[in-house]
This record gives structure tokens, C-alpha cells and sequence, in this order.
């Protein structure tokens, strides 16, 4: 059940508008009276603090160049005591230029998202070292004079303050201006409030909150909806599981809006999902109609060729039947023709049938010749039309075998692709369901926003980039998560040093 978000803070009102007051029309012939235009007042308070930061600055760049100037003496004189010789001049520069040259590389690093924390120590070190120098420059220990010693060691100390001011000045603004140092909170509250005051600085760190108003904010907005909770069911725990969700989720970073939203964003997620399987399905199917119909061209196909082939063999078998019946027929006039002859000649005279009769033979020989010259052609075309007919049968065995390897490399290749769609179908669940399990492990973890956030970029850097971190830009780590390219080089950091105690999604 969805709990609609109670009202927490009373709506503005729109401010009353003043009363209408009847404005007589001007005279036409009527001028108006000229208006005294009188200058704005000078801001005074930001004279002041102007001319305060200016005081500020000449009297540390004062200062810095008096203890370095006092630092440099003494050290000069220490390094010629301990027998530097040509080279004691140039000891003070060192010992003096190092704190100044760590604490600007390591600025500068800060500001490139390339902290290197090394330099830090190096710089109090140096800070201790030249103290340490100082306060032993003098003609006696400090344990047998310690004013001397201290007096020594006021200078260098009022060098590093100068240095470490501006440092602090540098990077307090820098922070500010791009968002990424926290605010800190205010010493009366932890005077006033310490336990409250502890938990809220806590969240402030767990949640990557860097501003305190915002935080006390939602600490009030969330007292405040568990007040209201209480004035509608009378307890908290009366409260349906939907409405207790802000108070649940408030461990975890979310705020009264967020928490409350949880619900109706699961149901979209849940909704997304069945779409993606019915489209899916409906994808499958799709494809399924797709394969059959192209299996059902080919065949068609096959059969459209050898059917060619077959009335081709058909065509040159009749026509070779047709010239061996023309040939017969003749044959068979003419024997009828010589039969007729031959009775005619029988009741001729003796003298015309011995003429008929050499008639006849030369008649029968010719006819006998051209009778074998018939069969002669009659079994030249039968032998090509046996030819004709191998050659037809060779050609749709050919065919049949063609179609037939079509159809198995068709058949291979839509076997292949069906392969590689379930594959990436397997992947596609597999990543999925990975996404899915890292999401319920981080629920049931309870980890913090930032935390799920750079668990997400390990498992995309361990998808895309086989877990090298260094290979993952960062202006798509700013564009895939909308930080500024500073948070995004912290969390590919944090990423690569999840990947490296193990991590794999």
C-alpha cells in the first residue's frame, strides 16, 4: 500500500497586495516635476573587509619574509658550525623552498584529482626539521637555555604559519567553489548538543553530504515526518510498512522524498522488466516466421528447378519420338507403293515384267538403301536423345545436390544464428541477473549511496575494461553518474581498489 507523503511545512502565502488606490488622469498640458536622482549609499562592510583581506595578505607575505629571513640566518650559521662549508648557503634555501615546494605539489595535485599523500608528511617534516634546526642554532643547548632556543624557533614557526594559512586559504576556497569539502559544524552545537551533534556528523560523512545546512535539513524533515506519523496512527509501529519507509531508509542516506518513492520505483523497474521479456517473446516469434518462411522459399525454389529439369528431359524425349514415327510412316508408303508396283507389273507382258522386275530390283535396292540410312537416323536421334536424357538427369542430380548444400549451409548458418542470439540473449539474462543479485546484496549490505555507486562502476569497468580502472575515462565515469570529474576520479580510485581486494560483481 502507497502512503501519500504527509505535509511537512506549511505552504507559503502570497504576500497581500496593497490596496488600489484611485489615480486621478494627469492634465495634458502639464509636465511633471523633474526627479532628484540621489547617489546610492557606499557599502561600507565590504570597504572594510576589502581593505581587512588586504591587511591580511601584506602582513602574512610580511611575516613569512621575517621568519624566512630569521630561519635563513640561523641555518646559515648552523650548516657553517657542522662544517657544510660553500654549501651552507644554500641548506637554509632548501630546507625552507622544500615546505613551500610540497605544500604547492601537493595543491596542485589536489586540484588535477591526484592526491598524493606522501607530501604532506614530507612538508610537516621539513616544518619540524628547520623548528628542530632553529631552536639549536644557538651558542647553547636547548636544555641549557631554552628562552634562546625558543626565541630561535619563533621565527621558522611563524614562516610555516604564514605558509600553512595560505595553504588552508587555498584550499578552503578551492573546496567550496567546486563543492567537494565538507562543511564543518559549528562548536556550539557540539557544546550544546554532543550525541545529536556526533550522529549528525557521522551521516554527513557516511552520506557524502558537504553541506551542513542541508544536513540539518534533513534531519529535520525526517523528526518532523515521524512526529506526523505518530499524530495520524497514533504510533509509529501502527504505521502501514510503506509510510515506515523513510524511517527505514534513512540509515541508508535517503531522504523523506526518496524513501517514499522507493515503492512506485520498484513497480516501474518490475513493470520494465516484464515488457523487455514480452518483447523478447514477441522478438523470438518474430524470428521464428522469419526462419520458416525462408526455409519455405528455398524449398520452392528446389522444386521450381527441378521441375525444369524434368519437362526439359520431357521435351527432347517427345520430340525424338515424333521424327521416329515420321520415319516409319515413310517407310511403310513406300512399301505399299513398291507392293502396288509390283502387282501391276504381273499382268504386263513378259517383256514389261522382266522390265518391271529390273524396275523393281533398282526400286527394292534404293529402297533398302534408304531404309538403312532411315534406321541410320532413327538411331543417331535415339542415341541422342539417350544423351539429351543423361544429360537432363545429370542436371537435376546437379541441381538436387546444389539445393541440397544450400539448404544445409542455410540450415548451419541459421543454426549459427540462433546460437549467437541465444548467447547474447544468455548474456544479456546473466548480466541482468548479476545486476539484479549486486543490487540485492547491496540492500541487504546496507551500504550507502556512494558505496553502491562505486560498486556499480567496478562492475562496468570489470564488463568493459577486464578490471583496469586506468582505462576507464573519466568523463564518461562524470557523464554516467553527473559528478564533477574530481568526484569521478575518486570513485574510479575506490573502484580499482575494490577490483584489487577482490571484488567481481
Amino acid at each position: 500500500m502507497t502512503t501519500a507523503h504527509l505535509p511537512l511545512t506549511k505552504p507559503p502565502t502570497a504576500p497581500a497586495s496593497p490596496p488600489a488606490v484611485p489615480v486621478s488622469p494627469a492634465p495634458a498640458a502639464v509636465s511633471p516635476p523633474p526627479v532628484s536622482v540621489s547617489p546610492a549609499p557606499r557599502d561600507r562592510s565590504a570597504l572594510a573587509w576589502r581593505a581587512l583581506a588586504v591587511v591580511a595578505v601584506l602582513g602574512a607575505v610580511a611575516v613569512a619574509g621575517i621568519g624566512f629571513a630569521g630561519s635563513y640566518s640561523a641555518l646559515r650559521a648552523l650548516a657553517v658550525d657542522k662544517g657544510f662549508g660553500d654549501f651552507a648557503p644554500a641548506f637554509p634555501i632548501g630546507v625552507d623552498a622544500g615546505i613551500i615546494v610540497a605544500l604547492a605539489l601537493d595543491l596542485y595535485l589536489a586540484r588535477r584529482g591526484l592526491s598524493w599523500p606522501f607530501l604532506r608528511p614530507v612538508a610537516h617534516g621539513l616544518t619540524l626539521a628547520t623548528v628542530y634546526f632553529n631552536a639549536n642554532a644557538g651558542e647553547h643547548s636547548p636544555a641549557e637555555d631554552p628562552v634562546a632556543a625558543a626565541m630561535h624557533a619563533v621565527m621558522p614557526v611563524l614562516f610555516v604559519v604564514a605558509v600553512e594559512a595560505a595553504r588552508y586559504l587555498v584550499i578552503r576556497t578551492s573546496g567550496l567553489a567546486h563543492g567537494t569539502r565538507p562543511d564543518g559544524v559549528p562548536l556550539h552545537r557540539w557544546v550544546l548538543a554532543p550525541w545529536p551533534t556526533w550522529r549528525l556528523y557521522r551521516r554527513m560523512r557516511v552520506w557524502g553530504l558537504t553541506s551542513y545546512t542541508e544536513a540539518v535539513d534533513r534531519d529535520q524533515e525526517l523528526r518532523v515526518y515521524q512526529v506526523m506519523l505518530e499524530r495520524r496512527y497514533g504510533s509509529v509501529r501502527k504505521a502501514p510498512s510503506d509510510a515506515r519507509l523513510p524511517l527505514t531508509m534513512a540509515r541508508y542516506g535517503l531522504t523523506v522524498d526518496e524513501a517514499l518513492a522507493l515503492p512506485q520505483e520498484a513497480a516501474e523497474r518490475e513493470q520494465r522488466r516484464r515488457e523487455a521479456a514480452e518483447a523478447r517473446k514477441v522478438a523470438e516469434q518474430v524470428r521464428a516466421a522469419e526462419r520458416a518462411a525462408e526455409l519455405e522459399a528455398a524449398r520452392l525454389r528446389a522444386a521450381g528447378l527441378v521441375d525444369a529439369a524434368r519437362h526439359e528431359v520431357t521435351a527432347s524425349t517427345g520430340a525424338a519420338e515424333a521424327r521416329a514415327r515420321a520415319t516409319v510412316t515413310a517407310v511403310e508408303r513406300s512399301a505399299a507403293l513398291e507392293t502396288e508396283a509390283l502387282e501391276s507389273a504381273a499382268a504386263a507382258e513378259a517383256d514389261a515384267r522382266k522390265a518391271a522386275a529390273e524396275r523393281a530390283a533398282a526400286e527394292d535396292r534404293k529402297a533398302a538403301a534408304e531404309t538403312a540410312a532411315a534406321a541410320a537416323e532413327i538411331e543417331r536421334s535415339a542415341r541422342e536423345t539417350e544423351q539429351a536424357a543423361r544429360e537432363a538427369e545429370a542436371r537435376a542430380a546437379e541441381a538436387e545436390a546444389r539445393t541440397a548444400d544450400a539448404e544445409a549451409r542455410k540450415a548451419a548458418a541459421e543454426r549459427a544464428t540462433a546460437e549467437n542470439r541465444k548467447a547474447a540473449a544468455e548474456a544479456a539474462a546473466a548480466a541482468a541477473e548479476i545486476e539484479l543479485r549486486a543490487a540485492e546484496a547491496e540492500d541487504l549490505a546496507r551500504l550507502s549511496p556512494r558505496e553502491r555507486t562505486v560498486r556499480k562502476l567496478a562492475r562496468i569497468i570489470l564488463a568493459e575494461h577486464a578490471g583496469d580502472a586506468d582505462r576507464m575515462p573519466l568523463d564518461a565515469i562524470s557523464d554516467a553518474f553527473n559528478v564533477a570529474t574530481g568526484t569521478a576520479s575518486q570513485y574510479r580510485q575506490e573502484a580499482a581498489r575494490l577490483i584489487h581486494d577482490g571484488y567481481r560483481g
